[in-house]
């Protein structure tokens, strides 16, 4: 399944028929629907990491894609400071897929952003990641998110736009229910 884009429905900078024809799409064949995303990790030594991004697959096309992320952690724990860590990675994950969903959604309901921001924050106590205290969580207890935007809406429209990343938006389901993780061990020697 491609998409065609035409300049002449740029909504927000996303070509809202061409969204439209993958939703149709989508409807028409759920296996159009069907992504699978994959990352391979690399130690780098100290609290470095590297994570490559090869490919992905959506409606069974392989599409090929070369990225690297660098991740590591402040000097304060044990990192060189040199990139994010992976909590900061985390919470611009969610904020970035939501905006992918503000502004997909705000194009098919024909709503023109001129701005939007997302502030995500949340605490985490150490004592658990450090071996500390057992009864501590290791994550996040709660977040807490705020979204500022600016629009040629209504409030109820962009109540509803908001409503609906909520409830559409990948990243903000994957953290807001438990994800189910199989997690397998592979001793190499």
């Amino acid at each position: 399944m491609s998409i065609t884009t035409h300049p002449a429905s740029l909504v927000n900078g996303i070509d809202a028929d061409a969204l439209r024809s993958c939703i149709a799409g989508c409807r028409q064949d759920p296996a159009n629907a069907q992504t699978h995303w994959h990352i391979r990790s690399t130690w780098m030594g100290g609290t470095r990491t590297d994570h490559h991004i090869d490919a992905c697959h959506i409606a069974g096309e392989r599409i090929d894609r070369s990225f690297t992320i660098k991740i590591d952690e402040p000097h304060q724990l044990c990192g060189s400071n040199l990139f994010a860590n992976p909590q900061e990675y985390l919470l611009s994950a969610l904020n970035a897929c939501m905006m992918v969903g503000y502004a997909a959604v705000a194009a098919l309901m024909d709503i023109r952003l001129e701005s939007l921001e997302i502030e995500t924050s949340g605490d985490i106590d150490l004592r658990a990641f450090l071996g500390i205290d057992p009864s501590v969580a290791p994550g996040y207890e709660s977040l807490t998110q705020t979204v500022r935007i600016s629009a040629d809406a209504t409030d109820d429209q962009l109540r509803t736009l908001h409503e609906t990343v909520k409830a559409t938006s990948p990243n903000f389901y994957n953290l807001t229910r438990a994800v189910p993780t199989n997690s397998t061990l592979v001793i190499t020697r």
